[in-house]
């Protein structure tokens, strides 16, 4: 790139009609653009992502209610708007229409019936998906593949062939977690295996280059050999399969290149857009096939730094009339999201009505003033309420306050037909009692059309008991059953079946404590099951006993085994957070939402129960509970949530030479103060206990002054599944808060200054590491390693600056079991043993408190970095011990004959001079 020499050719891109119009040319160079990501500097929140720019309206194009303009019409509040800039490295970009693809006719040599190995490099979304994305493949002529490389959905990796027509067979693993935002997926497959049976393994790698690192379980489906059936249709990168039996549509984002291999691993198919012209349309390969663009696929090297809606539009002009301009502030999808005052409904609320055999439901979470009790669903009547007090309790998180009982309350409600060919009923409801009825009282009713026309359930201390009656009155069903105390003083669950069986009825009842133990009881009776026509209360109301009862979400379905509540009665606890903003973005479909790392089901922090809330604070609650960060992506218009494990030991994205001209531009400040020390916290579980961590030693513990720097206190309300976990939290909450080390609060990169740092710089995203190496000598020797929270940036002309807002990375390098390097254990207190000078290669040491330090004959131990004195040193050898004293040499200054520091001990204790493992 000759920037800054040439000017930075920014782009600059509106939605018109459903397309991208780009509009550079109509934005003012004399104002620059600037755009703001994340966390602003020394702010705590993540705000939405901003941008500002002026376009010139001399013609009026810009006027969104000007007649005249051609945009007219087709511009107004919430106009998506990007901006981007050209990086070095081609790619072909993908939108996700099925029109766009890159496609090479039929090939004999792309029918191979025999091993496959398919390869592609990509950057997009890797994890956060409801849909399964197509990568490359060979179609069948019906929808379905010859053979398919497939993102699957929530972050799996899949191959699809055919074994005959139409008649397929696949293989899907997990994606590893947190793997390069670009990079390099593999599948092979080995028909024949030499054993009876065929082979797939999958692969990751930083690029097609490799090197190739297999991941999960090679697939051996037992004996059998596969074949894979050929087809006359293309080659595709990224093909769309509606009609496929495993349905996929095109991959979006960015592919860099693809190789298809046979089974003598030679090269088939090999298209390389890195090397291609920008916007060409038509190329060969490697091995001589023609690769031809398609809709609105394109090659490009433009790296977008903001995706965002306009929301409004304001033209302005000067005295004479004649400069007109129209300033816009573009926004990121966060400002809408929190526009929104509206709550998701509970979780029971949102769940029920769309579930499979649904025919009736009410949810009762009426306010306090409701004469009846309303249902969701389309022609479904109102519930006929007489005595109940609704809104009254609270207890229960997957739900809005529920009426209660006083008698001589009553309810009635109709159900309309359900489908025909229905082979069964069922009805479930939620009720709580605290006190057990001392005799028999009837807690809910259900009418019917079959033999039996009406049930009444009964319960009481001594058992539970369900009576059948006829349209005469008369008993068909009478059966006691012994039930105990936890049918009251919670939360239950009870769900009654019946179902057709030649000439008798199977019927069953169960009560569960939602999420916890579950009984129940079922027999037959001879005649017809009918279908469920309602629900009611005895004929004279609910008894006194029942007073304070409370009820809600009844359900009436035309399925003898329904599914509506499992999950949702808990309000999904225990889930991970990953797992929660999954789930919601999947039932949200204005929540785009991706994740960097893909295992949705460890790592992040389990989740107490989803309660009503609006949709991004409750998104927010889990990141606050795992202790991510949730931001706006910049390559779309979506949210990116980073859990907590994706901070752990990261490789630098971005590494920075103080010493080199240009790298880091002034000013470079640290900051050795109390902003974000905090010593002692709290965290509580949202309805639940709390955890305390109290840091009672070292420089930043609640010590004192020298020897600590007094009580910094806090306290947090997390919504967590366990008491369990708060102390934990806690505990780690504590360790932020007291790292010991100077805060570099913002770093200066001048692109136009050092346009060589510029596809690094491109890459690196919030969260990602920067590491600055070369420090002037007035400073701790050794690198600076932090976390990007967020960052400013202004893009001009001739100029293009970064400002990075920055958190010490240091509390984020964590200890992994078995690993050559952070696997190490520390010693609890060392000191030196005898004096030291600035040439000195060896040291004396004693351990004073802890494990011993290792011996030389544990070579694998080797080399190892400790800090001594502020000073990082390479262990290269640990040789005797008298009295835990140890000699070590050490390579100073990160690998250098000496650091240059010149310090001086003369033994003993010292804090300054104390070793700690690095």
């Amino acid at each position: 790139m000759a920037f800054p020499d040439d000017p930075l050719e920014t782009s600059v891109s509106v939605l018109v009609d459903g397309e991208w119009e780009e509009v550079a040319a109509e934005v003012y160079t004399r104002s620059p653009i600037s755009i703001e990501r994340g966390r602003p500097n020394e702010a705590t929140v993540v705000n939405p992502s901003k941008g500002t720019l002026v376009f010139n309206n001399r013609s009026g194009d810009w006027s969104p209610r000007n007649p005249r303009s051609p945009r007219f019409g087709k511009i107004g509040r919430n106009t998506p708007l990007r901006i981007a800039v050209p990086g070095t490295v081609p790619y072909l970009a993908l939108t996700g229409d099925p029109a766009d693809t890159a496609a090479t006719p039929n090939h004999a040599s792309l029918n191979m019936t025999g091993d496959l190995d398919l390869r592609v490099e990509v950057s997009g979304d890797l994890y956060g998906t409801a849909t399964t994305r197509n990568l490359i493949g060979k179609l069948d002529g019906t929808g379905g593949p010859t053979y398919l490389l497939q993102i699957s959905t929530v972050g799996t990796l899949r191959l699809r062939w055919a074994t005959g027509p139409a008649v397929y067979d696949s293989f899907t693993l997990p994606l590893p977690g947190g793997l390069p935002r670009r990079v390099a997926l593999r599948a092979a497959l080995d028909v024949d295996d030499g054993a009876g049976g065929y082979l797939v393994r999958m692969y990751w790698a930083p690029s097609l280059a490799g090197p190739w690192t297999r991941f999960g379980e090679e697939f051996a489906p037992g004996v059998g050999t596969t074949t894979v059936y050929p087809s006359a249709e293309p080659l595709l990168i990224a093909p769309s399969t509606p009609t496929s039996s495993t349905p996929g549509v095109p991959f979006a984002g960015r592919i860099y290149g693809a190789e298809v291999r046979n089974a003598s691993g030679t090269v088939v198919a090999a298209p390389d857009f890195t090397t291609q012209a920008l916007g060409s349309t038509s190329f060969v390969d490697s091995t001589g096939k023609t690769w031809t663009l398609n809709g609105t696929a394109e090659i490009t090297n433009r790296r977008f730094r903001l995706h965002g809606e306009v929301p409004s539009w304001s033209p302005s002009w000067d005295v004479s009339g004649k400069d007109i301009e129209t300033p816009v502030e573009v926004a990121g999808i966060m400002r809408r999201l929190l526009q929104g005052d509206k709550a998701l409904d509970s979780a029971l609320r949102r769940s029920v009505p769309t579930s499979q055999g649904i025919v009736a439901y009410w949810p009762m979470e009426e306010q306090a003033g409701a004469t009846q009790a309303y249902s969701p669903m389309a022609g479904v009547k109102p519930m006929k309420v007489t005595g109940l007090t609704f809104a009254a309790v609270d207890t229960l998180p997957s739900s809005a306050p529920l009426p209660t009982l006083k008698a001589p309350s009553s309810i009635l409600a109709t159900a309309p037909a359900p489908p025909a060919g229905s082979l069964g009923w069922s009805v479930t409801w939620l009720y709580r009692l605290d006190q057990a009825p001392a005799v028999e009282r009837t807690y809910m009713g259900i009418t019917s059309s079959g033999t039996v026309r009406r049930w009444a359930f009964v319960f009481a201390a001594s058992g539970s008991r369900v009576v059948g009656y006829d349209s005469d009155s008369n008993e068909v069903v009478n059966n006691a059953i012994g039930t105990g105390s936890d049918l009251f003083n919670q939360w239950v669950q009870v769900t009654f079946r019946a179902r057709q069986s030649g000439g008798s009825v199977e019927w069953r009842i169960d009560w569960q404590d939602p999420g916890g133990d579950a009984g129940g009881f079922g027999t037959t009776y001879t005649g017809t099951a009918g279908r469920c026509t309602g629900v009611t209360s005895p004929s004279a109301g609910f008894h006194t006993d029942l007073d304070g009862m409370a009820l809600g979400h009844i359900g009436i379905f035309s399925l003898y085994q329904p599914s509506a509540y499992v999950g949702a009665v808990t309000g999904y606890a225990p889930e991970t957070a990953l797992t929660r903003m999954a789930r919601l973005a999947s039932e949200e479909s204005n929540l785009p939402l991706s994740w960097v790392d893909g295992n949705t089901t460890q790592d992040s922090e389990w989740m107490g129960p989803q309660r009503p809330g609006k949709l991004l604070d409750l998104v927010q609650e889990a990141a606050d509970a795992d202790g991510g960060l949730l931001y706006e992506n910049r390559d779309a218009l979506a949210l990116i949530y980073r859990d907590r494990a994706t901070f752990y030991n990261q490789t630098p994205g971005l590494v920075l030479n103080y010493a080199a001209d240009g790298e880091v531009a002034p000013p470079l400040e640290p900051l050795d103060d109390d902003k974000d020390v905090r010593n002692d916290r709290t965290v509580s579980r949202l309805g639940g206990s709390s955890g305390h961590a109290v840091v009672k030693e070292g420089p930043l513990s609640v010590l004192a002054p020298p020897d600590g720097v007094g009580v910094y206190d806090d306290s947090v309300t997390l919504n967590v599944y366990a008491d369990a976990q708060t102390e934990r939290i806690a505990a780690w909450r504590a360790h932020l808060g007291t790292w010991d080390s100077a805060r570099y609060p913002s770093v200066h990169v001048n692109l136009a200054a050092a346009p060589h740092l510029i596809d690094r710089v491109l890459d690196l995203d919030i969260g990602d590491l920067i590491r600055i190496n070369n420090l002037p000598e007035w400073m701790p020797p050794g690198p600076v390693d932090l976390l990007v929270q967020g960052y400013a940036e202004v893009i001009d002309l001739y100029a293009w600056d970064i400002v990075f807002n920055c958190e010490p990375a240091g509390p984020w390098e964590v200890g992994v079991r078995d690993d050559a390097h952070r696997g190490r254990r520390n010693t609890a207190g060392s000191e030196l043993a005898a004096a030291v000078d600035a040439d000195d290669t060896t040291l004396s040491v004693t351990t004073t408190l802890g494990p011993q330090w290792v011996d030389a004959f544990v070579a694998y131990e080797f080399p190892l970095d400790v800090i001594v004195g502020g000073e990082v040193m390479t262990v290269t050898s640990i040789t005797g011990t008298v009295q835990d004293t140890y000699a070590r040499t050490l390579a100073t200054g990160w690998g250098t004959a000496t650091s240059g520091q010149a310090w001086t001990t003369s033994g003993g204790a010292s804090a300054d001079y104390s070793v700690q493992g690095a």
